[in-house]
């Protein structure tokens, strides 16, 4: 990149955060967001979401004229930035149809910016064509400028893991692509600079773009395949988990296990690129049957835990059941998607008092979106449940000794099949 880029990151959320401080190494970066309360925290030297160390985030907040961070969620401050990233969400609506609404958003707030010369580049999770045909169309209109002419667009699937430390972001390859070939190798070389992993550079933006959906789709489909096997065996008096280890010995075996499949990510991709093949005429089969069996998993794991209630005679009605776990993956605050929820839901609608005890997820945010109260302890009361679900594999719940929240005559579940088989009713 040329010398004095400043770089403007659009959303300071799970992607746009870690990227922020990877660029603050080398650039002038100014992050923006528009909730206030997340840009105070991220000033403080506090990343809620846990991706980033309070000691990184604080060695990289500006403190030079060259290089470093700083926050704002005012508008004014990123206005003479050249180079804007957009990273904000792009979720699912109620009927799993594309929410590019914080996308419009975004884009309108650059356009309105945006100068001669001036590149943006898009990071969130889009179908096939949206960059091009919807977000530049966006930035003309706001902008009174010209695509490809005044200024240019790059795209850069993101490929951030919540919670892993070690896949980081300067780890993982990085798909970049530019809307003309100029702008491909500029992106390309920006993202060069902080990847430590390297870049490919796709031959299109439509590409980059469908690769990101196949990307999560393609993993969406093969946990539904061992979701499905464990249905099955499960019916048959078979140990999914054994019968997954024995056929792992094969060489070219694609180890995946069963649960519950949340996250922004797995659970939309599959769904933008399901709507665009309807768009285009044809009626994707596999794709779309893969999601709606993964939906169901909250539900089944429900029902199996009130299967072995009935057969030990515990009565559904006010009978107290602990949920282990709400994130949508272990050892990491996320919520976004989480599929425990249907578990809750389905054994509520039972008569069942449920309590839900997770070390990592945000009270105050799970209380937000759903409503619900989880607990500070696994048991604040020394009350022992009726029966217990381990649904999420935080590190916390290996040093949990479950069988002291239990009576007698329990219910112990394990979704995620990391506890003892002989201490256990039951496992997908």
């Amino acid at each position: 990149m040329e010398p004095g880029q400043k770089i403007a990151i659009i959303g300071l959320g799970y992607v746009g955060l870690p990227l922020a401080v990877e660029f603050a190494k080398k650039f002038t970066v100014t992050g923006f967001d528009t909730d206030f309360s997340r840009v105070e925290t991220l000033r403080s030297g506090m990343d809620r979401n846990r991706e980033v160390e309070e000691s990184d985030l604080k060695k990289i907040i500006r403190h030079s004229v060259s290089h470093g961070l700083i926050f704002t969620d005012q508008i004014g401050d990123i206005g003479a930035c050249n180079c804007y990233i957009i990273t904000v969400p792009t979720p699912l609506k109620k009927n799993n149809q594309a929410d590019l609404s914080l996308l419009t958003a975004a884009s309108e707030t650059v356009g309105r910016l945006l100068k001669k010369g001036d590149l943006v580049i898009y990071e969130s999770t889009v179908y096939p064509g949206a960059t091009e045909e919807f977000c530049a169309p966006l930035l003309e209109k706001t902008s009174g400028l010209i695509f490809n002419k005044d200024f240019f667009c790059g795209y850069s699937p993101e490929r951030i893991n919540p919670g892993d430390k070690e896949h980081s972001i300067s780890k993982i390859l990085k798909i970049t692509s530019g809307s003309t070939p100029a702008t491909a190798r500029k992106v390309d070389e920006l993202y060069k600079s902080v990847i430590e992993a390297g870049t490919y550079m796709a031959p299109s933006i439509r590409i980059a773009e469908a690769a990101k959906l196949v990307e999560n789709s393609q993993r969406d489909i093969n946990i539904a395949f061992v979701n499905e096997l464990a249905k099955i065996f499960n019916l048959l008096d078979i140990d999914t988990h054994e019968v997954l280890q024995a056929a792992g010995t094969k060489w070219n075996f694609m180890n995946f296990k069963p649960g519950l499949v949340g996250g922004h990510c797995i659970g939309a991709a599959p769904n933008y690129l399901a709507q665009k093949a309807r768009e285009a005429g044809y009626i994707p089969e596999l794709i779309t049957a893969g999601r709606k069996l993964n939906d169901s998993m909250g539900s089944y794991v429900a029902c199996e835990v009130i299967k072995r209630m009935v057969k030990k005679k515990i009565l559904l009605k006010d009978a107290h059941v602990l949920i282990l776990g709400f994130t949508f993956k272990e050892n990491c605050p996320d919520i976004r998607n989480t599929r425990v929820i249907e578990i809750y839901n389905e054994l509520r609608s039972h008569g069942a008092r449920v309590s839900i005890y997770d070390p990592w997820a945000d009270s105050d945010i799970v209380y937000k979106e759903y409503k619900i109260a989880i607990l500070e302890a696994p048991a604040p009361t020394n009350e022992k449940y009726d029966a217990i679900i381990l649904s999420v594999a935080h590190k916390e719940f290996n040093q949990l000794n479950i069988r002291d929240l239990v009576k007698d005559c329990s219910v112990i579940y394990d979704v995620k099949g990391i506890l003892m088989k002989e201490s256990i009713d039951g496992r997908l």
